[in-house]
């Protein structure tokens, strides 16, 4: 099993074993901290009563150790693992996950209690899977360490693959597997020994991202602006020094967006010598932001480095994304991500990254497009707005093209691509809703109907739909951020990159997930984060004092590749392939009809299917690669 993470960590190995208990604890090691033998893992406390294989870092573990001597504690080596194991051993397992700040998922046997505790960080960075196969209980930070156990019995989900096809991601806590599942963030499941197999207790929850976004809309900064700019600035400077403690080579990922370029700008007044900068290119003009992110590093004068990728490159990409991501996952941003870590870590073993700006500071733009779609028709009656979608996608996309085709310019605002009659046909699937979350969930959903096109399925509850998970919170703008919070954030961006770096062995740092900047932004007023129509303006004004406006102020490109055109051109005969229907058919998992329908028009370019046609393939591909 740990041999299947060497990618994860190819350092060093371990394994530790309770015979009497029956508990097997592997580990695989990427030094960061304490390169010496000090870090191995799995490490036992200095009592012996505890035993951990630990994933991630605890940024603040030497102001944790200094107290903990003055408590009278020694400690062997300097390794954040260490002082995780001697907290829990001071103060007992719950309080000390109030106290760690960091990236986590870890796995910690009580000798003593005989009781085996799993712990994920917060915002959910690092992985964790588990679950009963057989007699055997499995856990693990990716799911090919558990497809090797003997017990594996690797039955695939219908329902979890229904979830797939609307998302592009499967949803914490399901898995492509019945019986495995994904630990939430900010929780821990605590297992006694001697529970039955098939018998889990329920996680509890140390850290609730609802209870955050709640308080925090009620209890707001009572700043003026130029006040809240400065406690922005001085957080997330003393965050970002956090995450720049290292005993191996630093740098970081700049697109030359807002959110890349105020990290590296912050690194950068942190550090007495030039930061290290990463960016890829691309020659298609409309996915490209190499240029920005140049002029950026030239402004902060960072030691950047640039590669501008061939679409040949990329495409060598496709293949091992199956294995890669482990389960079906399609967002395509997926390719661009995995050659910026491939690069990245030539140079550096850890690089800082700027997701989750956008969730925190409205950054999407789909905020506002919901929001402006739910004022103008939220109280138009239900039956109406089903009737008028009806009459729109009536009408075929080709006549509104040849009728409507001098409204091109003004549908581009909502998307990068697709032409006028694509655009209104969207936009008639998001008039049938019931609510303002409705509509949200249809906005950011693929296949609007999965269960019709994956055999025999039923999509259980998610974040989005699950009502006893949403915050009480009035502005929907602000809804939305905490649904992205805690579905989209973790199932897909932080996936996305995880999986990526960690494929290349390269650790990743998030600073705008550190708990106290999601907790202090939770507090910002709505006013300072959206003013004159446009998101980020407390972050734009952070970034104001290290960067010129005019580099970085331009509208959002996003970091893809154009899978819609590829479809069409160099991946057409892999893709016809893999969505032939005697091959769908004979797989029995989806019904081909729909899928060559949506493919024959994508092909033919009278639609643009991509977003739905990349996640059969991606399944498929995974299907294939799964044996």
């Amino acid at each position: 099993m740990t041999q299947q993470l060497i990618h994860r960590g190819p350092d060093d190995e371990g394994v530790w074993i309770d015979r009497d208990a029956g508990v097997v604890l592997g580990h695989r090691r990427l030094a960061i901290q304490d390169l010496s033998p000090y870090g191995h893992q799995p490490m036992t406390s200095a009592s012996g009563r505890y035993v951990v294989a630990f994933n991630g870092e605890i940024y603040n573990f030497r102001s944790l150790q200094f107290e903990l001597e003055g408590l009278g504690y020694t400690f062997r080596g300097h390794s954040d693992t260490e002082v995780l194991l001697t907290v829990v051993e001071a103060w007992g397992i719950e309080p000390a996950l109030t106290r760690f700040i960091g990236m986590f998922s870890f796995v910690l046997w009580d000798r003593q209690e005989r009781v085996l505790t799993m712990v994920r960080d917060r915002l959910g960075e690092k992985p964790l899977y588990y679950g009963w196969q057989g007699k055997t209980l499995l856990f693990g930070s990716e799911l090919k360490a558990l497809r090797v156990h003997p017990s594996w019995l690797g039955k695939i989900d219908r329902n979890a693959l229904a979830l797939y096809l609307r998302h592009n991601y499967i949803p914490a806590p399901y898995s492509i597997f019945t019986g495995i599942h994904k630990l939430l963030p900010g929780t821990l499941l605590q297992i006694p020994f001697g529970v039955p197999p098939g018998a889990l207790p329920e996680p509890k929850t140390y850290w609730h991202a609802k209870t955050v976004a709640e308080y925090g809309v009620s209890h707001p900064l009572e700043m003026t602006d130029s006040e809240a700019v400065d406690a922005l600035d001085s957080l997330l400077r003393e965050t970002i020094r956090d995450k720049m403690i290292s005993d191996v080579p630093l740098g970081a990922f700049l697109s030359g967006g807002f959110d890349s370029s105020t990290i590296v700008a912050l690194m950068q007044a942190e550090s007495r010598t030039p930061v290290k900068t990463f960016t890829i290119g691309f020659h298609e003009e409309d996915y490209n932001e190499a240029e920005h992110a140049k002029a950026v590093a030239k402004h902060l004068g960072t030691e950047h480095t640039e590669l501008y990728v061939k679409p040949e490159q990329a495409l060598e990409v496709i293949p091992l994304l199956p294995t890669l991501y482990d389960e079906p996952f399609s967002d395509s941003s997926q390719i661009p991500t995995f050659l910026v870590s491939e690069m990245t870590k030539q140079h550096v073993t850890v690089a800082l990254s700027g997701d989750g700006g956008d969730e925190l500071f409205c950054g999407y733009q789909r905020y506002y497009l919901a929001d402006m779609l739910w004022r103008k028709i939220g109280k138009i009656p239900g039956p109406l707005r089903g009737m008028t979608a009806s009459l729109i996608k009536g009408v075929p996309s080709t006549i509104y093209d040849r009728t409507l085709g001098w409204l091109s310019p003004l549908a581009s605002r909502y998307g990068r691509e697709g032409k006028t009659g694509d655009k209104l046909h969207k936009a008639a699937e998001l008039l049938v809703f019931k609510d303002s979350e409705e509509l949200y969930r249809c906005l950011v959903s693929h296949w609007k109907d999965p269960t019709c096109v994956v055999k025999n399925s039923m999509e259980p509850f998610t974040a989005l739909t699950d009502r006893s998970r949403r915050a009480h919170l009035s502005d929907y703008i602000q809804r939305m951020q905490y649904l992205d919070t805690i579905s989209y954030l973790p199932d897909d961006i932080l996936v996305k990159v995880d999986r990526a770096a960690m494929g290349v062995s390269l650790e990743t740092r998030v600073p705008f997930l550190d708990h106290r900047v999601v907790e202090f932004a939770w507090r910002i007023p709505l006013s300072m984060k959206i003013r004159n129509g446009q998101g980020k303006w407390i972050l734009r004004q952070v970034l104001d004092k290290y960067v010129p406006r005019e580099l970085v102020d331009r509208p959002k490109i996003g970091f893809g590749v154009p899978i819609n055109s590829w479809l069409r051109g160099p991946l057409r005969e892999w893709a016809e392939e893999l969505l032939d229907s005697g091959r769908l058919s004979e797989a029995g998992f989806f019904d081909p009809l729909p899928i060559r329908k949506k493919w024959e028009e994508h092909i033919s370019g009278q639609r643009d299917w991509h977003y739905y046609l990349w996640g059969i393939l991606m399944f498929q591909a995974w299907l294939e690669a799964s044996g």
